[in-house]
């Protein structure tokens, strides 16, 4: 299961952690979140050891997801090492995600 991340753990948990990590910045109101949801928490099992996969609710941590330039959700961004790696905008299947976390890891 996907943990969430809040504002004052986003540093500790993404930016200072090494490796690859996946933060989803969604919204509980936001019906695309909700569609990508399941294929969050599916990744979250299927790169556990691996990957860490996070959730960021965007209406309760504003600060971060405006310094990372989150304009639409959901938005995926992946982070290697503490810097942003890669990033999609909008719903994404699984195979997409699969990809993703291929080019990252």
């Amino acid at each position: 299961m996907a943990e969430y991340l809040t504002g004052d753990n986003f540093q500790e948990k993404v930016t200072d952690a090494g490796g690859t990590v996946l933060v989803d910045f969604f919204a509980t109101w936001c019906g695309p979140c909700k569609m990508v949801a399941p294929v969050i928490e599916q990744a979250a099992e299927d790169y556990k050891g691996k990957a860490a996969v996070y959730k960021l609710d965007v209406d309760e941590a504003q600060a971060v997801a405006q310094k990372y330039g989150v304009m639409s959700i959901p938005t995926l961004i992946f982070f290697k090492d503490g810097k942003e790696s890669e990033r999609i905008v909008g719903a994404v299947s699984k195979l997409q995600l699969d990809e993703v976390f291929q080019r990252n890891l």
